[in-house]
């Protein structure tokens, strides 16, 4: 045989998670004769896809060989995956955020597994079966598990025998934890589940708003797009919020045009101008320059400070014993478009829609690459600790309806079934402020929780979204997140606060909902007000899930 290539590291480091970097030997498993099997396009095998998608997921490197044979496990051992697949690599089981119940069901699945190994091993031997190579595991709630058998006499079983009798003699299994988050009250609220509360965060939850936020700024001598560059001052006004409010979740302090920045577009912010783009797209040409032909070595390459931030985040959470999800966001591509082509809130508001009247193609086109980006830049979150994903499509009042059905919601889509297709196990939220017409057509595309702006009409959008629930990838209607006017956070009282969260709450329910905001936090609410909201939504949403259960027994 021709000479063997170098053996690849193990496991190969574009798949490895940096929280489970310390759990992997450092040597290399034997050179092959024939090159390994290169890895799959997406490496989370999604589990139970039906009800509340609750995915309890395996991570794997490589595929079982076309020709192995399958046989089912039963549904007594549902719990139990396992697969002998013969990869080149020893790494055993991978289990990601597996929930803490199921933890004893890997335990029994670890058992089942060594006793279906020791079997086909024993059966190798005596000549009854044609020789097998290794094995991998993990849970799942699937109906039916498989076993897959890979017979050493094709091709890949005799690359594999090798890798097989090393791997059995070096410690055939090691499980690795990826666990989630302890008080996952609002992860449960996103996927449907039934919560004994109503979860609650805030758009815009850290920055100006807080005295401590504009404190940290004067003793740092930092602005906004400064303090973005530090993953230490990231995490530290992403925390500030949460010694401050209750809220079920923090959220990456972090702006919705980095992924322009990563793109040599550069964005200022001026005091009093808002957001002004001093190098715009001014055609079509321009839009053929922008190179995202490699959208993952872009986003690492050129935001690793924001990547490097999540982690910090993540550490920073655990030492002050505030377990909670992290979300992660990014805006939308129309969003970040708006701003690349010179527009702005304050002026050249129809600049968009001149794009689309006059360069239609070169919209699509830079839609698209805005996407690429916008899928890797995410993907690359999870990766980093994320929990769940927010989607801002924040500039959709200043899209015609028209106009976006055409062009930009075949890209949400994409975006969201890209995602679902990398990561099952996280949530995808999204909200198309001003744009409520989108909401029925998001739910289609696979978002978990759909946001309600400002002007929504609650009652008529949870009519219209439990009629299409159907045609729902997720299987049932979507989680709603809002609508709460932070205006009264500006001027109300404690008293006015407290009666509009109990007509919120009335209006969407206390289940099936994560309660925000119907636009972001200006900087001008008052902290103690916005304390009343966060606090009035765990109280009145207790009180609701209890009127509700004694109605329930009593009616039994």
């Amino acid at each position: 045989p021709p000479p063997a290539p170098p053996a690849p590291p193990f496991p190969p480091p574009s798949l490895l998670l940096p929280s489970h970097a310390s759990h992997y030997p450092s040597a290399a498993p034997p050179p092959s004769p024939i090159p390994p099997t290169p890895p799959p396009s997406t490496w989370h095998l999604p589990i139970s896809p039906q009800t509340s998608r609750r995915r309890h997921s395996m991570q794997h490197y490589g595929s079982r060989s076309p020709h192995g044979r399958d046989f089912e496990v039963g549904p007594d051992s549902e719990y139990a995956y396992a697969r002998w697949q013969g990869e080149e690599e020893d790494e055993g089981v991978w289990s990601c955020r597996p929930h803490p119940r199921h933890r004893l069901k890997l335990f029994g699945a670890l058992a089942l597994g060594m006793l279906l190994g020791a079997v086909a091993v024993s059966l190798r031997q005596t000549g009854a079966v044609p020789e097998m190579v290794r094995s991998s595991m993990a849970m799942t709630t699937a109906p039916k598990s498989r076993v897959g058998l890979i017979p050493a006499t094709n091709k890949m079983g005799q690359m594999r025998r090798s890798s097989f009798d090393a791997a059995r003699r070096r410690s055939m299994m090691m499980a690795v934890f990826a666990e989630g988050p302890k008080h996952d009250l609002l992860l449960r609220a996103a996927r449907g589940e039934k919560t004994e509360r109503t979860p609650v965060w805030l758009f815009r939850q850290a920055g100006r708003h807080l005295p401590e936020y504009n404190q940290y700024k004067q003793d740092t001598g930092k602005n906004f797009l400064q303090l973005l560059d530090d993953p230490k001052d990231v995490a530290e006004v992403t925390m500030q919020p949460l010694r401050r409010y209750d809220v079920d979740a923090a959220i990456l302090f972090s702006d919705i045009l980095v992924v322009p920045e990563a793109l040599d577009i550069n964005v200022e912010m001026p005091g009093g101008k808002g957001i002004m783009v001093t190098n715009p797209l001014q055609g079509p040409e321009d839009v053929e320059k922008l190179d995202t032909s490699k959208p993952r070595e872009l986003v690492e390459k050129r935001l690793p400070h924001v990547l490097d931030a999540l982690p910090a985040i993540k550490e920073a959470l655990k030492k002050e014993n505030r377990d909670i999800p992290l979300i992660g966001f990014s805006a939308a591509p129309f969003t970040l478009m708006f701003y690349m082509v010179g527009g702005n809130t304050r002026y050249n508001e129809t600049m968009g829609e001149e794009w689309f009247k006059k360069y239609p193609e070169a919209c699509d086109s830079l839609l698209t690459k805005l996407s690429d980006v916008i899928v890797e830049y995410m993907s690359l979150q999870v990766e980093k600790g994320a929990d769940l994903l927010q989607v801002f499509e924040a500039m959709g009042s200043y899209i015609s309806e028209p106009n976006f059905r055409e062009f930009e919601m075949k890209h949400l889509t994409n975006i969201a079934t890209r995602l679902r297709e990398r990561h099952p196990d996280v949530p995808l939220m999204v909200f198309a402020r001003g744009a409520q017409y989108a909401n029925s057509d998001l739910q289609k595309a696979g978002y978990d929780v759909v946001t309600l702006d400002t002007e929504a009409d609650r009652k008529a959008e949870v009519t219209k979204l439990e009629a299409g629930k159907d045609a729902a990838p997720i299987g049932r209607r979507v989680t709603l997140q809002g609508n709460f006017d932070p205006k009264l956070l500006q001027e109300g009282t404690e008293q006015q606060v407290q009666e509009a969260v109990r007509e919120m709450l009335q209006d969407l329910g206390a289940q099936r909902l994560i309660a925000n905001l119907g636009e972001g936090l200006s900087g001008k609410e008052d902290p103690k007000l916005v304390k009343a909201f966060v606090d009035a939504i765990h109280s009145t949403s207790e009180k609701m899930n209890a009127a509700a259960h004694e109605a329930q027994a009593t009616t039994a």
